[in-house]
């Protein structure tokens, strides 16, 4: 995956063999926690939704990179209730990133890549040991589509390994709301619920209205005029 700061981006992945790779809320929970520790350092979250069995994420990323003081030891998911207990509800404290440090010739540090990695990486670990299986839990690549300047495909057309197929005559403004609309519509395309508010493991609820989730940047997506 290749990023490029101020650009928006479709991330996704699903379980190797569309295998499943959600059990249980809490599983749900233990992902968006990684996902606030690892990825909202880089990027604002613009949307997002799990689904049993793939995941979806609309980033606008900030940075390429930032210090590597995080260790990558994942908590099993009874620690994860007992330190953190992060909720969908949770406040994210933005984090500041000190240039001079990421610059710095001596500096170790960490990019959006290897972060995203550590997210799959860890969650599967935790997986693992629950489900009591070895061997890979996602497909081997994530994929990354950058919404915002499209190289080498056809504008006229949305590929996703989900699916989806769209014409959009405005990339730039109307391409980030389409992807914005399938990620919130996935749970009722897939016949999970009859309408998006009703899948809680989904952003759409909180752009709705119906909760106060805080991993989204509303300010952000209202800037690229995104909306329901």
């Amino acid at each position: 995956m290749q990023f490029e700061p101020t650009h928006v981006y479709h991330v996704y992945n699903r379980g190797n063999n569309s295998q499943q790779i959600f059990f249980s809320r809490e599983n749900y929970l233990y992902f968006l926690h990684k996902i606030r520790t690892y990825v909202v350092p880089f990027a604002d979250i613009l949307a997002w939704c799990l689904m049993p069995n793939h995941f979806h994420l609309m980033l606008h990323v900030n940075r390429l990179e930032i210090p590597s003081d995080a260790p990558d030891d994942p908590a099993t998911f009874s620690q994860r209730i007992r330190d953190d207990k992060p909720l969908i509800h949770k406040v994210i404290s933005n984090h500041q990133v000190n240039p001079e440090k990421v610059n710095h010739p001596m500096a170790k540090t960490r990019n959006l890549n290897q972060s995203i990695a550590i997210v799959l990486r860890s969650y599967t670990r935790a997986l693992q040991i629950q489900q009591k299986f070895t061997g890979s839990l996602f497909q081997h690549r994530t994929k990354a589509i950058c919404l915002t300047e499209i190289n080498g495909l056809t504008l006229a057309w949305f590929h996703s390994a989900f699916g989806a197929i769209i014409n959009v005559p405005d990339s730039e403004k109307e391409y980030p709301q389409v992807c914005f609309n399938y990620i919130h519509n996935n749970p009722v395309s897939a016949n999970l619920v009859k309408y998006p508010a009703d899948w809680e493991f989904s952003s759409y609820p909180d752009y709705a209205g119906l909760r106060d989730g805080r991993l989204i940047n509303r300010n952000r997506a209202k800037e690229l005029g995104l909306h329901l």
